[in-house]
């Protein structure tokens, strides 16, 4: 059967010699994955449209008892990187940051890595595609990187009911800002007050948690890791 949907990209993997293996969540059907057939050839159809965190319109085709689907072709509605101004080009009208962060492109990484370990295979989260997907508009506004960070780390935990009471276990400033963030768009959470030293001390945290729940270490932590040395 032939689908469309709104979906965000999260991840590639290499299959054969011009093919790729995608991986997909969708607004309405859960996380997908799929066969892009070609889609590493230099005029392939999917140019540009399969980059972590891209917001796309897909059409997959999916037959019974079939892991994988047959993914026939993606529209790029939002890219990460164009809204960055890392490269020319997009299908959104919404403005880019004067002057990125050098780390952004790094951060898109991680938050396409820790949706692909959180949504379920076929799973219909939309909560969690909205989270995805505002990241997108934050980062298109110019939101600071490491709040917005700590604030999507909050969001996914607490949607998925594994965030703690954090009365007695933070200080003040950082319960005031996840106090906020409750309340507030990403797009705005540059408004919101915390110092390096707040932002450390929810980063601390929130990497703890996710270490317990998911038993691993991400890949895309330990890039950011490395940014932060070299940066």
């Amino acid at each position: 059967m032939l689908y469309t949907a709104d979906a965000l990209i999260l991840r590639t993997y290499k299959l054969g010699e011009a093919d790729r293996i995608v991986v997909f969540l969708t607004r309405d059907r859960g996380k997908k994955r799929g066969v892009a057939k070609g889609a590493r050839r230099s005029r392939s159809r999917f140019a540009g449209a399969l980059e972590p965190l891209t917001e796309v319109r897909v059409a997959y085709f999916e037959k019974e008892r079939r892991e994988l689907v047959g993914l026939n072709y993606a529209e790029t509605v939002r890219s990460p990187l164009a809204l960055l101004g890392l490269v020319s080009g997009s299908a959104t009208s919404a403005p880019r940051p004067s002057a990125p962060d050098p780390h952004a492109l790094g951060y898109v990484g991680y938050f396409a890595e820790l949706l692909d370990e959180w949504a379920q295979e076929a799973d219909a989260d939309e909560r969690l595609y909205r989270l995805g997907t505002s990241m997108l508009g934050a980062l298109g506004g110019g939101a600071p990187v490491e709040p917005l960070a700590r604030y999507f780390e909050y969001w996914l935990l607490r949607l998925q009911g594994v965030y703690p009471e954090a009365r007695g276990v933070l200080s003040q400033r950082a319960v005031s800002f996840l106090t906020e963030s409750r309340t507030i768009s990403p797009d705005r959470i540059g408004d919101v007050p915390a110092d390096r030293r707040t932002l450390k001390e929810l980063e601390q945290l929130h990497r703890g948690l996710i270490a317990l729940h998911l038993d691993k270490t991400l890949k895309s932590d330990r890039v950011l890791r490395d940014l932060r040395r070299h940066g």
